[in-house]
């Protein structure tokens, strides 16, 4: 018995390291570099651990001009979704640029380079490599070091999100999600930051706040729906923006941007407040209708976002066979105070058109991002309608019947009468 506990025991501990392996493992990136002007294809060897790199005897192919060994002890370039399994067509969009280090000259910024004096740190390569992963799951901006003349590269400073696309129902509160990194080792750790989120929309952008975590002062409060955690941002650089009531109008990309003393990473992420149409059918209840006539209706869809909206009509019969009526005709869009919209679709209903000349239930489909809702009416026909194949068959099967007792009925008292002018005959 304690043999097997042995076994179960180091069986346990060798699955547990598998796992912790497997969840630890870093891609080998494609990325785009531009050392210049030109891109070109390069490589990058990514790893937690700058002695877990192997010897530069790594097999790139022919059309890679640039290998990099990026040591990440953060472990944000090796998320899942980085790290797309072997294979796979869909690889994650990666670009590495040169970048020169330099002081900022935003006012919330501008106290962690206050002593105006340049850090013999700042003597090396610079690099920013911002990557896109799968399926909008994770967007990651690093900075990297690399020593002059030297092959290893050290990730300093890493912005994250894992809310590449949100969407929010309208009034309810978003969490738009960002965290930054900065390596312990480095003299920037403990030095300050700066917290900057920007709204842009169609060309247009603005503040929406700025935050000096080496001051804690807020800046620049362009909306003031939009906070911090700032225990989280202090604790474990939780830079994620809250907005508490969300409006149509902060539809829209959101840049979060973290200042470390001369270095700058930002991540962009996509809002889309949504909210589904209110529906209502006019005129509510429907008029009886004889057959034959002809009935206007008007399906109102208002209160949605965003656009485009999709109508559609349905009627159900009776027996409960569905028919699609189309979309009818469809208004343009209108905006509401609150940058909602409006828009309605018109039907003609011919009843005499209407299978079987029956009545059933009439439905309007309004279909947004928001959500799609539906709403009904009563519909009923009255007066004559031609009849189904059953019942005539059951009419043609009465007559064969009534013609049947007719004969019948005619042969007995023809037979009767014969008999009597018989009698009379013999008397």
């Amino acid at each position: 018995m304690t043999h097997f506990s042995t076994i179960y025991k180091l069986s346990l501990v060798a699955v547990l390291s598998l796992v912790q392996v497997c969840h630890s493992s870093c891609p080998v990136m494609e990325c785009w570099y531009m050392p210049v002007k030109a891109q070109v294809n390069s490589l990058l060897f990514i790893k937690t651990d700058e002695q877990q790199h192997e010897p530069r005897a790594a097999n790139a192919p022919s059309d890679v001009d640039h290998v990099f060994f990026i040591t990440d002890p953060s472990a944000s370039l090796c998320h899942r979704a980085l790290n797309p399994p072997e294979g796979s067509i869909k690889k994650p969009h990666c670009e590495l640029n040169q970048i020169q280090p330099q002081p900022s000259s935003l006012l919330w910024v501008a106290p962690l380079t206050d002593s105006a004096q340049s850090p013999l740190y700042l003597e090396a390569q610079w690099f920013a490599a911002t990557i896109h992963g799968l399926d909008k799951e994770m967007s990651v901006t690093t900075v990297i070091r690399a020593p002059e003349a030297g092959d290893r590269h050290n990730v300093i400073l890493s912005v994250t999100t894992k809310t590449v696309s949100v969407m929010a129902r309208l009034g309810e509160p978003a969490l738009l999600d960002c965290s930054f990194w900065v390596d312990p080792s480095s003299p920037f750790h403990g030095a300050g930051f700066s917290v900057e989120w920007r709204y842009q929309f169609r060309g247009n952008g603005r503040m929406v706040l700025g935050y000096d975590g080496k001051t804690d002062r807020l800046s620049n409060i362009g909306d003031k729906s939009a906070t911090l955690d700032f225990e989280s941002l202090h604790r474990n650089g939780n830079a994620s923006l809250i907005l508490t009531e969300t409006k149509v109008k902060q539809s829209g990309t959101y840049i979060c941007s973290v200042h470390m003393p001369y270095l700058l990473a930002q991540v962009a992420l996509e809002l889309e407040v949504v909210e589904p149409p209110s529906v209502s059918i006019f005129p509510s209840p429907l008029p009886l209708i004889v057959s034959g006539q002809s009935l206007a209706l008007h399906c109102e869809a208002t209160g949605f976002a965003p656009l485009p909206l999709d109508f559609s009509w349905v009627l159900t019969d009776s027996e409960g066979n569905v028919r699609p009526l189309g979309s009818g005709s469809v208004s343009g869009h209108r905006e509401g105070n609150d940058a909602t919209f409006s828009q309605t679709s018109r039907l003609k209903l011919d009843s005499a058109a209407l299978e079987q000349g029956k009545g059933g239930e009439l439905s309007c489909v309004a279909a947004t991002l928001g959500g799609t809702r539906r709403t009904s009416v009563a519909l009923n026909v009255i007066g004559f309608s031609t009849p189904s194949i059953e019942d005539s068959m059951a009419m043609v099967g009465v007559a064969l019947v009534l013609y049947g007792l007719i004969k019948f009925v005619s042969w007995t008292f023809s037979g009767s009468g014969d008999d009597d002018t018989d009698e009379k005959k013999k008397n």
